[in-house]
């Protein structure tokens, strides 16, 4: 059964606190009275009320002043005034202490509920604001990237530097690296967090319509065009827009995109006047856009505007020490979201993720494990339920594959790879696997406390 809502009444004269509790109980709210400000303000502190109404003028403490002390302990309490027609000024400077809203005396009984029922759609929005940034605020912390590799802790530094700044961040990495999720926790912790992000995929809208998406049209710029629609760039202002596959973005519209960097103005498709914008750009790409400048499909000087500070995203192959961690966070989110909380990964499961090259990298991953959620027969998932691209990676010890990137390499890193390859290869018998490697037992037990290997 649904809780009804409960207001506090408090005035001094009884015939109204009496006439006022009818009407609100007949009106189906919980009713509690206090004969004055002082006993009012008891009641609200030992009640907690969803809601107060209160007279103005009451000997002890005024509406004016329990309104602040409400407010200071509780300042999402919606408070409606009661006022004499004469004392409005009262009521006013109530209002501006923190009350929603007054009523003069006699009462109309239906102004009064509808500013009640006003109040509460209120109280409920400012709360569903709060939940909605509790949940931005969580999903993007720093903690939530998930990953305690080398290379993600030194992402984890460099994010946390230009969130601090209003500087454009271009973001570089395959597809399928987590990007948008960079961008999000950038905005987030950011100046403008409390304002919009704004995302919009470059390569997925086509051409004719990517102008009138980014920066609106006015009505009759063209056939359909029967009303003014602001563009994405509008709805972004004072927050953060992220321009995703920004090297897919056709050559026409770069100079547009360049005129909003340098001066912070465009045009509405088929305006004459240019519209002033205040945003932080993040851009993301998945191309050499320096190629593409040689090439001439993308302007060097929109590219030099963007590449203030390039941040690298590392694929997910070398950063193969963070699939376990991820891996588990979303079998935890899968299971929960399928009513499957006791489903598990047999060990051979996690040692063919990590022999797999994972070319749809974080995403591609992401998905495989909330297929398996899905799809499973039983509590424990078998390497046999894999899909048969993952199933079917062999194991290349003796062939060691790895990858050399510009940035360079952690030699530990390769090393903790070569010992756990030639462990399962030896399927973990520690003598087995020191011949293997032609070192003694003890280095290499050494080197699996060293790794954390159990």
């Amino acid at each position: 059964m649904k809780k009804r809502k409960s207001i506090l009444v408090i005035d001094d004269e009884p015939s109204l606190r009496q006439v006022i509790e009818f009407q609100l109980t007949e009106a189906g709210y919980q009713v509690l009275l206090a004969e004055g400000g002082l006993r009012g303000y008891e009641s609200f502190t030992e009640n907690a009320p969803d809601l107060v109404i209160t007279d103005i003028q009451m000997p002890e403490m005024d509406g004016t002043e329990l309104t602040k002390r409400i407010k200071a302990v509780a300042p999402d309490t919606p408070i409606v005034i009661i006022t004499a027609y004469g004392d409005i000024q009262s009521a006013v400077a109530a209002i501006k202490g923190g009350a929603e809203d007054y009523l003069t005396k006699p009462l109309n009984w239906d102004e009064l509920n509808l500013i009640i029922e006003r109040a509460f759609k209120v109280k409920a929005l400012v709360n569903e604001n709060r939940e909605l940034r509790a949940f931005i605020g969580e999903r993007f912390r720093f903690e939530n990237i998930i990953g305690t590799s080398k290379r993600m802790q030194e992402l984890y530094g460099i994010v946390e530097r230009v969130a601090q700044t209003e500087v454009i961040v271009l973001l570089l990495g395959e597809s399928g690296t987590g990007k948008e999720v960079i961008a999000k926790t950038i905005h987030q912790h950011g100046s403008r967090r409390d304002k919009s992000f704004v995302a919009i995929n470059c390569g997925a809208i086509p051409e004719n319509l990517l102008e009138s998406e980014l920066f609106g049209y006015r009505k009759g710029a063209f056939t359909g065009a029967i009303y003014d629609k602001p563009g994405l760039f509008e709805k972004a202002h004072g927050g953060t827009i992220f321009l995703d596959e920004i090297g897919e973005m056709p050559l026409g519209l770069q100079v547009a995109l360049l005129r909003v960097l340098q001066d912070g103005e465009f045009l509405r498709l088929g305006d004459s006047t240019p519209r002033r914008v205040n945003i932080r750009v993040i851009a993301a790409t998945n191309r050499d856009l320096a190629k593409r400048v040689a090439d001439g499909s993308f302007r060097e000087d929109l590219y030099f505007r963007l590449n203030i500070v390039p941040i690298k995203m590392p694929p997910l192959r070398e950063r193969r020490e963070d699939i376990p961690l991820l891996t588990n966070s979303f079998l935890q989110d899968a299971t929960s979201r399928y009513g499957r909380t006791k489903l598990r990964l047999a060990a051979d499961v996690y040692s063919h993720f990590h022999k797999y090259p994972w070319p749809g990298n974080v995403r591609e991953l992401k998905n495989t494990v909330e297929r398996l959620a899905v799809l499973a027969n039983g509590e424990i998932v078998s390497a046999d339920e894999l899909p048969d691209e993952i199933k079917n990676t062999r194991a290349q010890a003796d062939g060691f594959p790895f990858n050399f990137p510009d940035e360079g390499i952690d030699l530990e890193e390769v090393e903790k790879e070569i010992i756990r390859q030639a462990l399962e290869k030896n399927d973990w018998n520690q003598t087995q696997t020191a011949k293997y490697l032609n070192i003694t037992r003890n280095t290499l037990i050494y080197r699996m406390q060293k790794f954390n290997f159990s």
